[in-house]
C-alpha cells in the first residue's frame, strides 16, 4: 500500500464524539515517549502530521486521520507517566477504555513498546487486557535503530518469551525504527490485507 493521501479528520475527547464508523480504523497506542508520534508520521510521509514532543503526554485527544480516502489512523493518548495530574491520568484512562471496547470499526490496535528495554508491567498488563476483551491487536516494537541488531533481536525475543508464559497465540509483531523507516511498509501492508479481507466478509 502506498499512502497518496493523510488529512486530518478532528480530534475527539470521548469515543462518541468520533467521525462516523462507516470505514476501517487502526489505531496506535503506547506508553507516554515510545515514540508513537515519530512512527505515524514515518508511516504516513509526513512529516508533521503527528505532533512530536520531547516531553512524554503530548497526545491528550483521540486524534483521527483519514487515509487515501479510505481508512482511518487513529492516535490515541499515550498511557501509563506522563507530564499530567491524576484527574487527567484517569480521564486518559476512561477515554482510552471506552474508545477500544466501543469503537465498532476499530480492526486492529497497535501497541507500541520500547525495543530497547525489558517488558514493563504496564504494558503487560495493558495487552493482557486487551486478550481479556478479545480486542484484535498488534505490536510494534519501536526505536530499533538505537542499539545494535543483535541486542534487538534478544531484547524482542526475550518480551515475546514473556508473552508466551501466558498466552497460547501470540500476536503479530514489527520492528520498526522512524529514523530508518524500518517496519513501515510491514505495517502498511498487515493494514491493507485487514482491509481486503474486512471488503470480502461483506
Amino acid at each position: 500500500m502506498k499512502i497518496k493521501e493523510a488529512n486530518f479528520v478532528k480530534s475527539s475527547s470521548k469515543y462518541s464524539d468520533c467521525p462516523p464508523e462507516n470505514i476501517p480504523e487502526y489505531a496506535f497506542i503506547g506508553r507516554s515517549n515510545v515514540g508513537k508520534s515519530s512512527l505515524i508520521n514515518m508511516i504516513t510521509g509526513r512529516k508533521d502530521l503527528a505532533k512530536t514532543s520531547s516531553k512524554p503526554g503530548k497526545t491528550q485527544l483521540i486524534n483521527h486521520f483519514l487515509i487515501n480516502d479510505h481508512w482511518y489512523l487513529v492516535d490515541l493518548p499515550g498511557y501509563g507517566w506522563a507530564k499530567v495530574g491524576k484527574d487527567k491520568r484517569a480521564t486518559f484512562g476512561a477515554m482510552i477504555q471506552d474508545y477500544i471496547l466501543n469503537r465498532r470499526n476499530l480492526l486492529n490496535l497497535f501497541v507500541l513498546i520500547d525495543s530497547r528495554i525489558d517488558a514493563q508491567p504496564i504494558d503487560l498488563e495493558f495487552i493482557q487486557w486487551l486478550g481479556v476483551e478479545e480486542i484484535p491487536f498488534s505490536l510494534a516494537f519501536t526505536k530499533s535503530d538505537k542499539v545494535g541488531n543483535s541486542k534487538i533481536k534478544n531484547q524482542i525475543q526475550k518480551y515475546l518469551n514473556n508473552l508466551k508464559s501466558t498466552w497460547d497465540e501470540l500476536p503479530p509483531a514489527f520492528i520498526t525504527s522512524a529514523t530508518t523507516k524500518k517496519g513501515g511498509a510491514d505495517i502498511l501492508s498487515y493494514i491493507d490485507e485487514i482491509n481486503k479481507f474486512a471488503k470480502d466478509k461483506k
